[in-house]
Formats: C-alpha cells, structure tokens, sequence
C-alpha cells in the first residue's frame, strides 16, 4: 500500500464564483501545495536543500487529469488524500482524492492524477528531468 499524506484546505468565500461553487483552477493550486505536503509529511527537506545536495530544484508538472464529482463551496474543508501511485525512471505519478467531511459521511469531490518530475538545471540553464533520487523515493515509499 502507498504511503499517503493528507493536506487539508478551507474554501474560503473568494475561492468560488458568483454562483457559491469554487472555482474548478483553484483545486489545481490546491493539489500543488498538497504535492509539496506530500513530500515535506515524508521527510524530504524543502526544494533550496535538494537545489544543494541533489540538484533537484522542485517537481515540475508534465500531465495532469481531473475528475470531478461533486460541488465544493464557502466554508467546507477539504481533505486531499496524495500518495505516489507509479515511480518511473524519471518521473512519477502523484494521485490525489479530495473529500469532505458532511452529514452524509465522506463525499468525493475530486479524483486527480499528475505526472510530474524531478527537476534539475541542464548546464545551459533549461530544465531537464533528473533520474528520481533513491533517496527520495526511500522516504516516500
């Protein structure tokens, strides 16, 4: 079984539009922090110590798809269930399960899945995909 971290976020009144409902690009904001909570629950220090040690800058996105199920609104807390579902040469596949907690138990508001890189400076100063750090997935595993 993966190992999963859960990030919670409060929709507040100017994260939804005119009609209460929040609006669909804040979940993507939403789930990049959960990434990075992710990563910060299993002990991986912050991006400027990879930079260091590593080489690794952060984990850029190269794909994503949503599924959205429900309506979230103004006041709810949301759970964001993260976990590595796939590791790759160099890159991997985060997933995420949002919910929230109501009268009805847990309702699913979303179902994501990222592809995502480990990130490093090419000599010429673009971006390339780093083979994934042992020791990164050691302490996400």
């Amino acid at each position: 079984m993966p190992k999963t971290i859960t990030y919670t976020a409060r929709v507040e009144f100017g994260d939804c539009d005119p009609a209460g409902i929040v609006w669909f690009p804040n979940f993507f904001g939403w789930i990049d922090a959960a990434s990075r909570h992710f990563f910060a629950g299993c002990g991986v220090p912050r991006w400027e110590e990879t930079t260091r040690t590593l080489g690794v800058i952060g984990t850029p996105l190269v794909d994503t798809k949503a599924r959205f199920v429900s309506t979230a609104s103004y006041g709810d807390t949301l759970q964001f269930a993260v976990q590595v579902r796939e590791w790759r040469e160099k890159s991997f596949v985060q997933a995420y399960r949002v919910t929230r907690d109501d009268a009805a138990g847990e309702t699913l508001i979303l179902e994501c899945e990222e592809v995502r890189i480990f990130g490093g400076k090419h000599p010429d100063g673009r971006l390339r995909a780093l083979p994934v750090p042992p020791e990164i997935r050691a302490l996400c595993e």
